[in-house]
This record gives structure tokens, sequence and C-alpha cells, in this order.
């Protein structure tokens, strides 16, 4: 063999256009590197939770979970705050201060549980939506005083979870052989009045007649409602249905008949919860809600 095939690197027999790949072998220290990776690889598979099974993944020798971990930030930060916790519970909320670390604590806390259970209906930023309260301004149904908001958390509406405590008042529907289609035009016409709209069918006159014989015993005779027995204000042009006409009309026709939780009964809500730990809940979120400025 001639010393030019001698200094010849070797190459993998590939070409193109002249250009050749070598066949040089790898760094050892690359090599050597590879390895031990490929040995803490099959290593952590064997000490750690990693290889997925029918219904978990292996366990791994050193018994990690990071389920484990969170449970135990959780305690660790429950036992905590279980002193405000406790204090919650049982407070005055009408004398919790701003700026206190029971009211800071309230609020969080509150903040959360609204996120988990009430944003669904109410919406992330407490505004409602079509059959769903508004929870910023200053149109509420059975109270917004915050212990009555608390109730009302707590007891819900014509819910059967608790019955005996929720708030209960039910709207006849008047087109169930109570009022003609006419009368139902009239009453629409004067009700959509009430807060300046304008109608094109139906008699406004005719419908105050209309609207006294059958609605006034709850809406009160000047229309302002009853927040007591849940009978809204028809004055004040804040509408959980709809204003448009054909809304009002089926309104009156069918009765809404809109139901929230208990949440002091539901299961999702109280799960793995004590008395203490329910009501410090509930008073939370009443005070979320009532800071928002809406309640009275």
């Amino acid at each position: 063999m001639s010393k030019d095939d001698k200094s010849k690197v070797n190459t993998t027999g590939h070409e193109w256009d002249g250009i050749q790949e070598f066949n040089n072998p790898l760094p050892r220290w690359w090599v050597w590197i590879f390895y031990v990776t490929i040995i803490w690889g099959i290593g952590y598979t064997i000490a750690y939770p990693a290889w997925p099974l029918v219904s978990k993944a292996t366990p791994g020798l050193l018994g990690f979970s990071t389920r484990a971990n969170v449970a135990a930030d959780i305690e660790k930060f429950k036992g905590m705050n279980s002193a405000l916790e406790v204090e919650l519970a049982s407070a005055d909320l009408t004398t919790v201060e701003q700026g206190s670390d029971l009211y800071n604590y309230a609020s969080n806390y509150g903040a959360a549980t609204f996120a988990t259970y009430c944003s669904q209906c109410h919406g992330s930023g407490g505004a409602g939506a079509v059959g769903y309260p508004n929870l910023r301004d200053n149109d509420w149904l059975w109270g917004g005083s915050i212990d009555e908001i608390a109730y009302t958390v707590r007891h819900g509406i014509r819910n059967t979870e608790d019955e005996d405590n929720a708030h209960y008042a039910e709207m006849p529907a008047f087109g169930e052989d109570y009022l003609a289609e006419e009368e139902i035009d009239n009453v629409v016409a004067y009700v959509r009045s009430l807060s300046g709209l304008e109608n094109e069918v139906g008699d406004v006159t005719a419908g105050a007649t209309v609207f006294a014989d059958n609605c006034a015993a709850c809406h009160m005779e000047d229309g302002t409602g009853d927040i007591a027995q849940g009978a809204p204000n028809l004055t004040d042009a804040i509408w959980l249905y709809g204003s448009d006409t054909e809304t009002v009309k089926h309104s009156v026709e069918t009765g809404p008949f809109g139901v929230m939780p208990a949440w002091g009964k539901n299961t999702s809500f109280i799960a793995g919860a004590d008395e203490t730990a329910v009501n410090a809940k509930i008073n939370a979120v009443a005070l979320f809600v009532h800071q928002w400025g809406g309640g009275e």
C-alpha cells in the first residue's frame, strides 16, 4: 500500500459532485456521555413513575408523586391560613375592614371560589348573561346586602337541594288560560313603556289596567318591584332576559323560572370540607361579590 493510500481518510463511500462523506469515528468523550445518558435514562424509569400501564404508570422505587407533593403543599397553606379560615367562618361580614388580613384572605379566597363555581353562569367578571344576573349593578333580587348575598349563595333560588330555605317565588304563566293574547300584548306594551321603550303592538293604556289587576301585587303599582319576593323592578331598564317585545311577551306567557344551586348543600362545593370550611367559603365568595360595588 502506498504512502498516499495510508494518508487517505476513510469515507462512507458516498459522493456527491466530488464531495465525499467522511467516516470518522465519534469523539470518545461524546460516546461515553451518550452511554451515560442511556444508563441514566434506564435508572430514571426505574426510580420514578414512567411507564404507562392500563390504569396508572409504574410507581417507581422512590415512590415519588407530584400529586402527593401538591396535596402536601395544599395542606401546608391550609394550616397557615387555618386561623383566618376559622375567623372568617363566624365573622360578621359587615364589620370586616378593608385592608385587614381577614379581608385580603377572604377576597382572594372568594375570587378563586367564584372562578371555580360561579363564573360559568355569571361570567368571569360578574357581568352576567341572558338569564343570569349582573352582579355589578344595583339591581338585586332577594337583597344585595352582604348578609343577604351570603344567604342566597348558601341556600340558592328555587332549587330542590334546599327547598325549605331557598328563595322561592314563581311568576304565573299568564299565557295558560289566564290572559287573552290581546291583554298580553297590551300589558307587554305597558311594561316596556315603564322603561321608556316605544311599542308598535299593544295599547299602553289598556295594558296599565291589566297590569294593575294581575301584576301589581308583586311588581308594585308603580312597577318598581319587590326584592323581598324576587319581583324585579320594571322601571329601571335592566332586563334579565331581554327587553324586546317578543322576549317580554314570552316571559309574560310562560313565567321565567330561573334556578340557582344551594351551594351550602352542593356536593362538589362542600366535598371534603367540614362545617367551618363551608361557612368560610360561602362568606368569602359573598364578600368578593359584594366588593364589586353593586351590593347594598
